[in-house]
């Protein structure tokens, strides 16, 4: 095999990975964890056995398709206990974690499932908002009867919007975070919601 062949055989290798990533991610965000990998495949333009020479399973291909999201799921957490107001740095983390898994299935599957390739990445997140949830607290801007179990509810919940676009679905989650907001806050007071989203068809 000449050098030119086996680098092309490499450079094809590298834009089949690089294509079955970018489909994997746009299609799990969209419609959740179950796609089989032949319909991965299909999208992608290429055979299952490609798809399974570059990841040899389905757990190994959603490892590294979530592992950067996972991260930043961490981060939004470590952005909120840097905040100097515990309660608000509380509030920034309800928001921005309902909008980002409210536009991602795939995401929001993977925090609450119990796949063990998604635990360490999950067990961290969770360190940080017990921390954060204690803070918030101690600080008297989170009812007292407040417990993680409570986020968790309120995540899955938010995974359940469904919308006719990515823009109406991000609109609605911010609604519901601030519902959600008011219903944990320890002294509530009644701000004004978001504007709210046509989710329903229109009654004739």
């Amino acid at each position: 095999m000449t050098a030119e062949v086996s680098q092309k055989l490499r450079s094809d290798a590298r834009d089949n990975r690089a294509r079955i990533l970018a489909v994997a991610r746009a299609t799990f965000a969209a419609e959740g964890l179950d796609v089989p990998i032949r319909e991965i495949a299909r999208r992608a333009q290429v055979g299952p056995a490609t798809v399974y020479r570059h990841f040899p399973t389905k757990e190994a291909l959603l490892s590294e398709v979530f592992a950067e999201p996972m991260a930043m799921c961490s981060a939004v957490v470590e952005e909120g206990l840097a905040q100097a107001d515990p309660w608000r740095g509380f509030c920034l983390v309800i928001e921005k974690l309902m909008e980002v898994h409210a536009l991602d299935r795939g995401l929001s599957g993977a925090f609450t499932s119990r796949l063990p390739y998604f635990t360490a990445d999950r067990d961290r997140t969770i360190r940080l908002l017990v921390q954060l949830v204690r803070r918030a607290k101690a600080a008297g801007g989170l009812r007292a009867d407040f417990v993680l179990e409570d986020f968790i509810l309120a995540m899955m919940a938010n995974e359940g919007i469904r919308a006719e676009s990515p823009a109406r679905r991000a609109a609605a989650s911010r609604r519901f975070a601030a519902l959600m907001i008011q219903s944990f806050r320890a002294d509530p007071v009644r701000e004004p919601l978001p504007p709210a989203v046509r989710l329903l068809p229109a009654v004739q």
